[in-house]
């Protein structure tokens, strides 16, 4: 027997709405998770200049195109801190998730397609760990993930919604590096990537960010 109209729109909007329903979960539990502390110095509109501490991070390198190697790295990352492939207890998520490329050296200006390109190295995608954590006391990670500190550091950002194609990303760089020489500020690296929601979120609510270190 053929369902009906009715019947489909039912179903339909009962599929939409747990959906949207879940999304809303995400994103509540995305925007209350941990995020790296920071001072910030200046700020003009979405730009920032933020001073931030030493950061405790997890991170791993996969080879490949931007977005293929970001997904694996981040699923490698997800099955250590969730004790997927380790024993022991389970470590907080929190946000963003960084991305950049390994090794990569200070450059003028991005140019496509630079960021779908595979690195010599590769993309590297690294996660924060929570504040309570130091290197003793974080579980043993796989031989495929480093425990690191980042150094402290001061960083130019660019805050932005939507999607993290490569046209976004270089679209927001070439923004963030024209405030940046307009306030004065010298590059001293390559940029890194902060994406702190995950796909379940409609990209319009999404927070992006483009960092670039500063002298």
């Amino acid at each position: 027997m053929k369902a009906d109209a009715k019947t489909i729109g039912t179903a339909a909007a009962g599929v939409a709405g747990v959906a949207a329903l879940a999304a809303g979960g995400w994103y509540l539990f995305e925007k209350l998770s941990e995020k790296p502390r920071h001072r910030t110095l200046e700020r003009e509109g979405v730009f920032e200049l933020r001073a931030y501490p030493a950061l405790l991070v997890a991170e791993t390198v996969v080879e490949g195109e931007r977005r293929a190697a970001l997904e694996a790295g981040f699923e490698r990352l997800a099955d250590y801190i969730f004790a997927k492939s380790r024993g022991g207890e389970k470590i907080s998520m929190t946000a963003p998730v960084l991305s950049d490329r390994e090794g990569a050296g200070e450059r003028v200006a991005m140019t496509a397609p630079v960021l779908s390109e595979e690195a010599e190295g590769g993309w590297r995608t690294r996660f924060v760990m929570p504040a309570k954590y130091d290197r003793a006391s974080l579980p043993v990670a796989p031989a495929s993930i480093v425990i690191t500190e980042i150094p402290a550091r001061e960083m130019a950002a660019v805050r932005f919604s939507g999607g993290s194609e490569d046209a976004n990303l270089e679209r927001q760089e070439r923004r963030l590096r024209d405030w940046m020489a307009a306030s004065g500020f010298e590059a001293a690296g390559a940029p890194e990537y902060a994406f702190y929601n995950s796909p379940y979120i409609p990209p319009f609510l999404r927070r992006n960010e483009v960092l670039i270190p500063v002298r």
